[in-house]
């Protein structure tokens, strides 16, 4: 069957399933009628928006999550990649609650905040760390601190990646063809309004994967570029995975030109290898951010790296935030990485990972449909386009209408995913075979569905 004739039955698919998911959410319905009266878009944050309206949760144990409809699913959405102990982890639960009965808050250093650090140093391979409360403050306070220890001011990042809302950063995040400037001349477009015009004076942007639009930057300006920042691994366009030699060829430019090299690992650290990408890629970044699946569904970041640079701190450049390293959530972070995300449980995710990545490529080869599949233990997705992505402008040629037929169609079989085509999967060591062939099952049917 044509491409042509799956988009056109990826049309029909999307309508019959968006129907049927209004059909049996009015819960999740009369709640968004609810609370769009005290929240722009019903929403607590714009990237838990949803198409007609949001699914509200109620609770969620293990890899299962129940909506305010009473409805069960299996959650491969995980807090967009922050669930990787599952949901009520009896570990990370019993951390929480001794936490709570010895006080959640004193905005002073404890024992575990300690712990805590010389665990992210050991498991990262940093000499220094501090905390902040989400992978924004964190890349922010890396970008303030790389400056400080550089000199200069601007900043260079990756086509179409995100890091955060903080206004610095807010640019070139999934650009529209019309706004994105020419493959060799990135335009640094802001993503938001509210973000002075003035600001994209000190931002520069290069394509993920290539080397050469860095070298030839920083031949042109690397005496006023005091940082790149970048996903190791892109996530915020499905994945793209670094090419053979590219991540290496970066870090030997940044050296070159001193230019601190900062790998944003607030999705992939903790998740994609013990050590997050610097540990699968091999290659050690100047600095580096984490967040999400560290704090086991606690609000925590943290950002680390070379003693000489985060020494900067000491000398004036400014990091501050009552709630950094707060008793609560580093018990939590603790319990985490010591006590569950183990070398057993990146085994058994990467089994898991593997299992999944081969049912939904059998699939999608048996039904021709123009996708493939990226794996990466506890992350990975199906991108709706023939070939793997490199960089952000293969994301525009993905087919959207496929992945707005998938979603519905999943939800409805009790797969809860993450709304938006640039979002993965996000694995728990509390998922088990059977709900990995669910989801299996559920693409194979939607697969077939595309091509009858």
């Amino acid at each position: 069957m044509t491409d042509d004739r799956i988009t056109q039955n990826a049309a029909a698919v999307a309508q019959r399933e968006l129907s049927t998911l209004v059909e049996r959410t009015p819960g999740s319905k009369a709640l968004f009628a609810r609370a769009v009266k005290t929240m722009p878009g019903g929403v607590a944050s714009s990237f838990q928006l949803g198409d007609p309206y949001p699914i509200y949760l109620e609770r969620g144990i293990g890899p299962e999550v129940w909506d305010v409809d009473g409805h069960r699913y299996y959650d491969f959405h995980n807090g967009f990649g922050t669930m990787a102990v599952g949901h009520a982890n009896p570990i990370v639960a019993e951390a929480i609650e001794a936490a709570a009965r010895n006080g959640v808050h004193f905005a002073v250093t404890v024992e575990r905040t300690v712990a805590l650090a010389e665990e992210l140093c050991r498991r990262f391979k940093v000499d220094q760390v501090r905390f902040t409360n989400s992978g924004t403050e964190s890349n922010m306070t890396a970008i303030r601190v790389a400056r400080a220890a550089t000199g200069r001011d601007v900043i260079a990042k990756i086509e179409g990646s995100y890091h955060g809302h903080v206004d610095q950063l807010m640019y070139s995040v999934l650009p529209g063809a019309d706004v994105m400037g020419g493959r060799d001349t990135p335009a640094a477009t802001p993503k938001s309004k509210g973000v002075p015009a003035e600001m994209a004076e000190w931002i520069r942007i290069v394509p993920f994967n290539d080397a050469s639009a860095v070298e030839r930057l920083f031949e042109a300006e690397g005496s006023k570029i005091a940082a790149l920042i970048m996903e190791p691994v892109m996530m915020n366009i499905g994945i793209v995975v670094p090419q053979p030699g590219y991540l290496e060829a970066v870090r030997e430019l940044c050296t070159k030109y001193g230019v601190v090299l900062i790998f944003d690992e607030v999705k992939c650290g903790g998740t994609i290898a013990p050590g997050g990408a610097a540990e699968r890629f091999g290659v050690q970044p100047d600095l580096s951010s984490w967040a999400k699946s560290i704090g086991g569904g606690t609000a925590i970041g943290a950002f680390g790296g070379r003693a000489e640079i985060m020494d900067q701190i000491n000398q004036g450049a400014a990091h501050q935030g009552t709630y950094n390293g707060n008793p609560l959530s580093v018990a939590a972070a603790y319990a985490t990485l010591t006590r569950v995300l183990t070398d057993d449980a990146y085994d058994h995710l990467g089994r898991l990972g593997a299992r999944l990545a081969a049912g939904l490529g059998k699939a999608i080869d048996e039904y021709g449909i123009p996708a493939n599949v990226v794996d990466l233990g506890c992350k990975g997705c199906v991108t709706y386009r023939s070939e793997p992505l490199t960089c952000y402008r293969d994301f525009l040629e993905t087919n959207t209408q496929l992945y707005e037929a998938s979603y519905p169609w999943m939800v409805n079989r009790g797969v809860f995913m993450t709304p938006g085509d640039e979002e993965q999967w996000t694995l728990s060591i509390q998922h088990t075979d059977e709900v990995i062939d669910r989801y299996v099952d559920a693409f194979g049917e939607f697969c077939a569905a595309l091509t009858t």
